[in-house]
């Protein structure tokens, strides 16, 4: 029954889905990171940057690095040209190839071990924009996290079917800007989701819209942020009075209380990991350790 109720709530607010492709410059992004891959690894080891950069190395250990050799910031932005560059060349890894996947895992456990920041949980108030996600796009919101919450680990194949079944049915929309905002006290992150689905095949009609969805924040470790969804709404709507109405009137479905609701007073705590964050890109791991990359917006 719980599951049931769980899946009931994510078939309530399908939104939309995932997107067309960018493929042109692909070949060379890979190219190119190829190439620089081979520049770094061939590094003088007098230089003070790092020249041992095993597999076993790197491996994320499920703790925050803190990197204090100021040499390593040339590295650091070589690999988020890189990853930036990849980001927009397969529509934020939506449309990445299996090879193009494992040179951004590549690039974000680089450069989650040269994390420059202490604290990353603490440090990324203000707002971001997605621009790479290792998994559909709309798990970077509160909501959807919340789902994966409440299903829990015993519970996750549930989750990942009903994950696809919304990203199956939506597949036709069009995603816009993703963002995530993150207010100065750190008690409050608001994610933006921007929208666009057809109304009937074959028209040229497109309904858009902004789905926003805010959930309180706590902070339980230096790297670790705790959600609980409080609700989720529309604004900017391109239908007419409809628009007016929804931004004016703010209506909120109150996600946080439907869980209360069937779940004995309580709201599933969602669980956000950041490795990885400084002035303009902070990369942040879900429950399952999908990854999403955000840079300043």
């Amino acid at each position: 029954m719980r599951n049931m109720l769980a899946v009931a709530v994510l078939s309530s607010f399908l939104t939309f889905g995932s997107v067309g492709a960018f493929q042109s410059a692909r070949s060379i992004a890979k190219i190119q990171h190829q190439e620089w891959i081979g520049r770094v690894y061939s590094l003088p080891d007098d230089d003070g940057a790092p020249s041992d950069y095993d597999a076993d190395d790197l491996s994320m250990g499920k703790h925050v690095e803190v990197d204090e050799n100021e040499s390593d910031s040339i590295i650091r932005d070589e690999l988020k040209r890189e990853l930036i560059l990849l980001a927009s060349t397969t529509n934020r890894g939506q449309c990445a190839t299996l090879e193009e996947q494992n040179l951004v895992i590549d690039l974000v456990t680089q450069l989650e071990a040269l994390n420059p920041t202490a604290d990353p949980a603490l440090n990324s108030q203000g707002d971001w924009e997605l621009c790479y996600s290792s998994t559909q796009s709309f798990r970077s919101s509160p909501f959807f996290l919340a789902i994966r919450a409440f299903l829990g680990d015993d519970n996750k194949e549930v989750a990942e079917n009903a994950f696809s079944i919304h990203d199956m049915a939506t597949t036709a929309s069009r995603v816009g800007k993703v963002r995530q905002i993150i207010d100065p006290y750190n008690t409050e992150l608001i994610s933006e989701y921007d929208l666009s689905v057809g109304v009937a095949p074959g028209l040229p009609v497109r309904v858009k819209g902004c789905v926003v969805t805010s959930a309180d924040l706590s902070v339980s470790a230096p790297e670790t942020w705790e959600m609980k969804v409080r609700g989720t709404r529309v604004k900017s709507s391109n239908v007419p009075f409809i628009d007016e109405w929804l931004d004016d009137s703010q209506v909120e479905v109150p996600v946080g209380r439907v869980y209360e609701a069937i779940n004995g007073g309580d709201v599933p705590a969602a669980i956000l990991k950041t490795y990885y964050v400084d002035e303009g890109m902070r990369i942040s791991r879900d429950a399952d350790e999908n990854f999403f990359v955000f840079t300043r917006a």
